[in-house]
């Protein structure tokens, strides 16, 4: 196994091509979206698993010096997250050959559960973080990373006074003046800090303790009660996106995929926790409430929630009753061009064959 690692870290680029190349030859497999065919999916979810696993070992490597603001996670919840969903489809398949289409929902809403508890547990893992990805990007602190960039995350402001402008430079030591004077004068108090340190080790003993108690991971009852409505806002906001997938499924097992009550409810949750994380990531200038500042990674994670919301016109009953048509129609009209007539009935067998995995349009 070690060899094998050492061989993907050296190789990293042949095995991220060879991955994409395998992944994409699946797509065009025979028999891909047939109720009946598990082969093609298996192969599939095995090159992602395969693909998962390989990246773990990249970002793993002993070389490499962790970011800060990771944490002291003991368990890789991404990696899990990532071979949970790599398989998600493979079990859907299975499930609707073997149980039937009407079974296949509970299997799925097993599945969603899963993926909810690992969301949640990673959720509470990073210090109550935005989860990247849906979880599958391990969120590292730019707030800590860059202070001079960031207010460090819900609620912590920058120390009043001392150097906080641009002529500054920040480090571990604090706030050193660009200027040479400056350094100077920096350098002389880390020397007196250090020879403090040494004839004093009982002094070092509790800087170190207290150092540590200040980076500590904020809990649920800090953000909940003591840090205002915007960390509350925040922290519900998050959960509603985790726990949506599952409501979803839960909803379409009872009310069948054809009701609207499963797409209304799955859309007013994406609205209200939306709604909730912009309020509490907007600075309101009338009031005193701390608010969640974003990362650069965070921003990008709101705009690709937002973009997944495309995902409804692919979800039953919108999908039966407009999309379809819609692409029927234009097939219809395209038809007759000889290229694009071609390129146009395989783009909607493809869609069709897409939409008829839960997997592929849940967005989770």
């Amino acid at each position: 196994m070690e060899a094998y690692k050492l061989w993907v870290r050296k190789n990293r680029e042949f095995v991220q091509f060879l991955e994409s190349l395998s992944n994409g030859i699946t797509w065009v497999l025979p028999e891909r979206f047939s109720n009946s065919e598990i082969g093609p999916e298996a192969v599939y979810a095995f090159l992602g698993i395969l693909s998962t696993v390989n990246q773990h070992i990249i970002d793993t490597a002993p070389t490499k010096t962790p970011p800060r603001g990771l944490g002291e996670s003991t368990f890789p919840w991404s990696l899990c997250l990532s071979i949970i969903k790599d398989s998600e489809t493979v079990v859907e398949v299975a499930t609707q050959q073997f149980a039937g289409e009407g079974r296949k929902w509970n299997y799925l809403a097993v599945t969603e559960a899963v993926k909810a508890f690992v969301r949640l547990a990673a959720f509470r893992d990073s210090g109550y973080k935005m989860l990247l990805q849906g979880g599958e990007t391990v969120n590292v602190d730019e707030r800590q990373a860059a202070p001079e960039v960031y207010n460090g995350g819900i609620g912590d402001a920058r120390e009043p006074g001392g150097c906080n402008g641009p002529g500054c430079i920040h480090d571990y030591h604090g706030s050193i003046p660009k200027s040479l004077e400056g350094r100077a004068i920096s350098a002389l108090s880390r020397f007196g800090e250090n020879a403090k340190m040494v004839s004093d080790p009982m002094r070092s003993k509790k800087l170190c303790k207290s150092s540590k108690a200040s980076v500590g991971k904020p809990t649920l009852y800090n953000l909940w009660l003591q840090k205002g409505l915007s960390s509350r806002l925040f922290v519900t906001g998050e959960v509603l996106f985790v726990l949506r997938p599952l409501i979803y499924v839960l909803f379409i097992r009872k009310y069948g995929i054809q009701s609207w009550k499963p797409w209304l409810i799955s859309l007013a949750m994406d609205l209200a926790g939306m709604s909730f994380l912009s309020y509490s990531t907007t600075r309101c200038p009338r009031s005193d409430d701390k608010y969640y500042q974003l990362t650069t990674s965070e921003k990008y994670e709101l705009k690709r929630r937002k973009l997944l919301w495309a995902l409804y016109i692919m979800r039953d009953p919108f999908f039966t009753k407009y999309t379809k048509h819609r692409l029927e129609k234009t097939d219809g009209y395209l038809s007759r061009v000889p290229l694009i007539g071609f390129l146009t009935d395989k783009f909607v067998e493809l869609v069709v064959g897409v939409q008829t995995r839960y997997t592929y349009i849940s967005g989770s």
